[in-house]
C-alpha cells in the first residue's frame, strides 16, 4: 500500500500530530544531499513539519481515512467502555500509544474509555488531558473527512458519546 504520494493541498495524517495539509513538496540540500520534502502545515498546532519523501511511509504519514474507516471509528465510540484494572500510569501509556498510532479506531477507543457522563465521577487532570487530546485528534480527522468545521465534528462525537 503505497500512500506516500501526496500533492500540495492534500490533507494528511501524521501520527504524532494529527491532521495536516501538504503545502508543497520542496527540494533542499542537506549535508550535500538533495532531498525532497513534504512541507506539512498543522494549523491547530501552528507548526510546519518537513518530512523527507523517502521517510514518509516509515514515519506513518498517511492519507485521510476513508468515510468507511471513520464510520467504523464512530461505531467504536458507541460501544461499551473498557477499562482495565491496571494502574493509571500503565493505562495512560497505552492510551498515549493509541493516540500516537494515528489510527482513528484506536483513538476512538481512548475517547470511549475515558468519556464521563454527567452522572459519573470526575476525571483526574491527566485523564481529562488524554481524553481531550484523543477527542481533538478524532474531531480534526472527522472534520477533514466530512468537510465540516472541527467544532461541528466535536459536537457530533460528543452527541454520539452521550447517546451511547
Amino acid at each position: 500500500m503505497s500512500n506516500t504520494t501526496f500533492l500540495a493541498g492534500d490533507f494528511v495524517v501524521y501520527p504524532a500530530h494529527g491532521v495536516g495539509k501538504v503545502l508543497e513538496i520542496e527540494k533542499q540540500v542537506i549535508s550535500g544531499m538533495e532531498l525532497e520534502l513534504f512541507v506539512i502545515s498543522f494549523e491547530r498546532e501552528r507548526m510546519t513539519l518537513r518530512v523527507p519523501v523517502m521517510k514518509a511511509k516509515n514515519s506513518g504519514l498517511r492519507k485521510l481515512s476513508t468515510k468507511k474507516v471513520m464510520d467504523s471509528a464512530l461505531t467504536t465510540l458507541k460501544g461499551r467502555a473498557r477499562t482495565k484494572r491496571a494502574m493509571w500510569s500503565r493505562r495512560a501509556q497505552e492510551y498515549e500509544a493509541k493516540i500516537n498510532s494515528g489510527d482513528p479506531e484506536s483513538i476512538a477507543e481512548v475517547v470511549r474509555d475515558l468519556h464521563r457522563s454527567a452522572t459519573q465521577p470526575e476525571q483526574s487532570y491527566s485523564e481529562r488531558q488524554i481524553y481531550e487530546q484523543a477527542l481533538e485528534r478524532l474531531s480534526c480527522e472527522l472534520a477533514a473527512v466530512e468537510e465540516i468545521e472541527t467544532e461541528a465534528a466535536t459536537e457530533k462525537l460528543e452527541k454520539l458519546l452521550r447517546a451511547a
